[in-house]
């Protein structure tokens, strides 16, 4: 059953209770609003630009907003901002994007709801014209505002939702669903039982759906084990005992009296995935060493380098992800951008998929920039108009051309702005993480169109 996933997360925070106002002020603001919903009509049939982020033609400043969680006890994406400051330097360095001098701002989302709706503030108070390739998993915390204000959310790392649902949301990847269902696919083919270890949270209740859409596609009749997981342990024990004995079901025959195939745990735990396996480690002692799985996001290629490398314990683990592998000749250009720019910032890892995502959304920032013209003004409104018209945006190969018009959207419930649905299957081999062989890039969309979902 494929979730609709509405209801992930819910914005946390206090609310606040103001003073009964006198008759004489109630009637004064409501002739207030009333004048300036009649000004941003106006606005929005005449163009008048007066929407947050206006800033002119050619040579005025683009500001635009990065956010990220970092100093967290869970996940921390701090290469994603310093990724984008990066890329201001060097953008500027070159004059700009379309003549335009390009302004970054960053905020520390902490994980938190109340954290992703002040770094939305931010952005709202800072007149951005667009928040662009951020991490936050509190969609409904940051993308009322935004919307509120017509800023588009451009490249988001795809782990809420709301950047599958927003009409002012613009997606490079397609998020946890298709990396989940492509992980379930990429298992299918090795694996009868499978254990599936993921966080106790709203955000985590729907990767099961996820992995199992995959999975069940090519093994109808199988599904994988729930395990669930606190996001912020230190210690995983009762859990890696749990996905063991569902991985260890597979062993022995099989109901024609063949081999049966080796048992998979998957995990999916972000920062937080390098503990479980090692809690895992320490309790396979039996040797069943079944086949290790997890995405990309929660196993990078810096967690196998500093695991030991050829000698870790993910040598011969699948990775799904959605680019290309991080030696791939197509992040060249990326790479220089990091050597030259980022400054000794140990945040950036040009093979973190947060990194990456960043890239691609400053990259199509750029592309619809470029294509609004020299001396027209650039403005929230103006970039999603442009976003929502524009064909064939390129990323360099990194992804395929996106494209975010009504005829683009795809059937997928719950996230009907999925346009690129594409993963890559990769393993690690001699402490290096490969593409797997003998396995293409996949498009995970129609699978996912064509999965249950929920009454």
């Amino acid at each position: 059953m494929l979730l609709a996933m509405t209801d992930w997360r819910h914005a946390s925070g206090t609310p606040t209770h103001p003073r009964p106002r006198a008759p004489l002020t109630r009637a004064i603001t409501r002739a207030v609003t009333t004048a300036a919903s009649t000004v941003a009509g106006a606005c929005l049939l005449g163009g008048c630009g007066l929407f947050p982020g206006a800033t002119g033609g050619s040579g005025a400043t683009l500001t635009v907003m990065t956010w990220a969680p970092e100093g967290t006890k869970a996940t921390n994406m701090g290469g994603m901002p310093a990724m984008a400051k990066a890329y201001e330097r060097w953008i500027n360095a070159k004059g700009g994007i379309n003549g335009h001098k390009l302004h970054v701002l960053t905020c520390n989302e902490h994980n938190t709801a109340t954290g992703a709706a002040d770094c939305a503030r931010q952005a709202i108070n800072a007149k951005a014209v667009a928040v662009v390739g951020s991490y936050s998993q509190y969609g409904r915390a940051f993308m009322a505002p935004l919307e509120a204000e017509g800023i588009p959310f451009i490249g988001g790392y795809g782990v809420s939702a709301e950047e599958f649902q927003s009409t002012l949301s613009y997606p490079v990847n397609g998020g946890q669903p298709v990396l989940l269902a492509g992980a379930g696919r990429q298992l299918a083919k090795a694996c009868d039982d499978v254990a599936l270890v993921r966080p106790d949270t709203l955000a985590g209740d729907s990767m099961p759906i996820l992995l199992n859409a995959g999975f069940k596609a090519v093994k109808p009749q199988r599904e994988a084990a729930d395990v669930r997981a606190p996001e912020d342990s230190g210690n995983y024990a009762d859990q890696a005992r749990e996905a063991l004995a569902e991985a260890g079901k597979a062993k022995g025959k099989d109901k024609t009296g063949a081999a049966a195939e080796k048992g998979c745990v998957a995990a999916v735990l972000g920062e937080r995935t390098e503990t479980f396996f090692d809690s895992f480690r320490r309790l396979d002692t039996d040797a069943k060493k079944p086949q290790l799985s997890s995405v990309l996001g929660s196993v990078s290629q810096s967690l196998v380098d500093r695991t030991g490398g050829r000698e870790s314990q993910f040598e011969g683990a699948y990775v799904t992800s959605w680019y290309p592998v991080s030696g791939d000749p197509l992040w060249q250009p990326m790479r220089k951008v990091i050597a030259e720019n980022a400054f000794g910032d140990d945040r950036v890892n040009p093979d973190d998929t947060g990194t990456q995502t960043t890239w691609i959304a400053y990259s199509v920032l750029a592309e619809v920039v470029k294509r609004l013209g020299k001396d027209e003004d650039v403005t929230a409104r103006t970039i999603a108009r442009a976003l929502n018209h524009s064909t064939g945006v390129t990323t360099g190969g990194l992804t395929p051309d996106l494209s975010w018009r009504y005829q683009d959207m795809r059937a997928v419930g719950g996230f009907p702005r999925i346009v690129n649905g594409r993963v890559t299957f990769q393993i690690v081999q001699e402490g290096r993480l490969v593409a797997q062989p003998g396995e293409a890039t996949t498009d995970m969309i129609p699978t996912l169109e064509q999965a249950p979902r929920s009454s």
